[in-house]
């Protein structure tokens, strides 16, 4: 039997495998994304097929799962105390590089950013809550701008502890 159709038989197994590899890319969903349409697509040790939209968006929105999961894993105060977490500023980092993903894609996702702005939200208000009653230094490892850009790109209402929130951010504006 050839190669080709060795391939083309166990497709949805390779189609499979390639999704679990985007959705749980670590840091870089957008390249696994890429990497998972070259290999199908293109590359001469994969299938070489013509992947219909509906396989398209799989892998894509593999890609985007991925992009929800390291944004708001930033945004929960209860990952503070775990060695996952990045803090505020590594959340603004991946999600302008969804932002770009969006604009390469030339789709948007507002599911996306609704679910980082709740989670945003959830972590000012906790953060506050916190820093004030027990002293502690800040989890806030962002400047004010960076935050209040963040935030207003998320739609976020900035008055939410926002005055106690510019006291607790890193000061170099």
């Amino acid at each position: 039997m050839a190669l080709a159709t060795v391939m083309n038989t166990n497709l949805p197994e390779i189609l499979e495998n390639e999704w679990y590899l985007v959705r749980y890319s670590g840091e870089t969903p957008e390249i696994a994304f890429h990497a998972a349409i070259y290999h199908l697509t293109e590359d001469n040790e994969g299938p070489r097929v013509q992947l219909s939209q509906s396989q398209y968006d799989m892998l894509q929105n593999a890609a985007v799962d991925r992009f929800v999961e390291i944004i708001v894993r930033d945004l929960l105060h209860k990952n503070s105390t775990s060695s996952i977490y990045r803090g505020i500023c590594r959340s603004i980092v991946n999600h302008q590089r969804f932002r770009n993903f969006c604009v390469r894609q030339r789709r948007e996702w507002p599911e996306v950013h609704e679910k980082a702005a709740a989670a945003l939200c959830s972590f000012l208000e906790t953060e506050c809550e916190q820093v004030k009653d027990s002293g502690r230094s800040s989890l806030i490892n962002c400047t004010r701008r960076e935050l209040r850009d963040f935030a207003v790109d998320l739609g976020v209402d900035t008055q939410i502890c926002f005055d106690t929130v510019e006291k607790l951010c890193v000061q170099s504006d």
